[in-house]
């Protein structure tokens, strides 16, 4: 990944841009922000989060909180999943659909209250997930207010780190005797550190157990610091967007502007079960689900190869090694560092979809062969 920005007046910069500097990271441009690509090695970091933990900064991405008391019904309209059926404390994963269907982004929303609900938006879709989400709460009594600029996010992914936010100081979740890992998968608590507030989720976007800590730019440093401190013992090291994308990968996770699009169906991505078509009353996109995607359109795929030449985004894939026109695309690919061989996600056409089926991927001139496999690559031991 490199940077493309030209316009460096554009560039947007992390609260915590200064320590990654001084950690000797390289950056690259992801959504308009100038985000850390790597601090030592890729392949030293992703073997990082899946054997010790990871720190990873994430302030690029957008939070959007919606307040009021309709936000529940509104979110219901706006959104795919059912949100006014989650518990205040628990987060889910959810769509932004556009009329025709398809994905404007992918979400994470949480409940903190019976009327309070923050979304976190992917960066580079923060202007049209606001906008959207404003134009849908008219006619609603909810507020929506984009409060990213507030907000820093740090995520800790890793078998090690439960142990490294227990053992960080000044780190203290609110309810009562309840501790950090009592919080479940896709839970959050409110917390403290050094007496100043921060929000806990347990989401993750790595395939490990995982914690994202939303805390005020103002107080973004010293928690940094601190984590840093209690998960030096237990190996815990800071990495950056390159092992954060083959992590996701092996995990089978989608990326917006790889795998998810404004033209992509969730069916086509095995994300049918996120759109609610159970719920009452009208969403955004409702009848282009219902009707869903043509027949003919193309699925989403994991293939392994053996080797060492990964395909990449946008290698073609093809039925056969002597096949004129391709039946298929990569969209994310590389040589797992966890599984030793090449790994890729890729669209191809429906009758190709199922798993042992094999396919070539064009790299560079060679067609090389590939099996379809069923996602994610890699499940970790629980």
């Amino acid at each position: 990944m490199t940077s493309t920005t030209s316009d460096r007046s554009l560039e947007r910069f992390s609260p915590l841009h200064q320590l990654h500097v001084d950690a000797g990271a390289s950056f690259t441009d992801f959504g308009g922000w100038q985000m850390p690509v790597r601090y030592s090695s890729d392949l030293a970091e992703h073997h990082a989060v899946r054997t010790a933990a990871g720190i990873f900064d994430i302030s690029h991405m957008a939070e959007i909180a919606v307040r009021g008391r309709q936000a529940a019904a509104f979110l219901d309209f706006a959104l795919s999943s059912t949100l006014s059926s989650i518990a205040v404390g628990q987060a889910t994963y959810s769509l932004l659909l556009n009329e025709r269907g398809g994905i404007v982004d992918d979400l994470v929303v949480y409940r903190r209250g019976d009327d309070d609900y923050m979304v976190v938006a992917n960066a580079g879709n923060r202007a049209a997930a606001v906008a959207a989400l404003a134009e849908r709460a008219a006619g609603f009594e909810a507020a929506v207010s984009d409060v990213s600029d507030e907000i820093s996010l740090i995520a800790v992914q890793g078998p090690n780190a439960r142990a490294v936010l227990e053992a960080t100081d000044g780190l203290a979740v609110h309810d009562g005797e309840r501790g950090i890992g009592e919080v479940k998968y896709y839970w959050a608590t409110q917390a403290t550190f050094a007496g100043h507030p921060v929000f806990i989720g347990r989401t993750g976007y790595t395939g490990e157990d995982g914690f994202e800590l939303y805390v005020d730019i103002a107080d973004a440093e010293a928690l940094w610091r601190a984590l840093l401190r209690s998960g030096e013992a237990g190996g815990l090291v800071p990495c950056g967007l390159a092992s954060r994308d083959t992590l996701r990968l092996e995990a089978g996770m989608p990326l917006y502007g790889h795998e998810l699009g404004v033209d992509i169906f969730p069916a086509q991505v095995g994300l049918g079960r996120v759109v609610a078509l159970s719920k009452e009353g009208d969403f955004v996109g409702r009848s282009a689900s219902e009707r869903g995607p043509d027949a003919a359109a193309r699925v989403l795929v994991g293939l392994a190869s053996e080797g060492r030449r990964a395909g990449r985004a946008g290698y073609a894939v093809f039925a056969s090694a002597d096949a004129a026109e391709p039946v298929g695309v990569i969209t994310s690919g590389a040589l797992s560092p966890t599984l030793g061989h090449p790994i890729a996600m890729a669209y191809v056409a429906p009758e190709l979809g199922g798993p042992g089926t094999e396919v070539f991927i064009d790299v560079r001139g060679t067609r090389i062969p590939a099996a379809v496999v069923t996602l994610p690559f890699y499940k970790r031991q629980k």
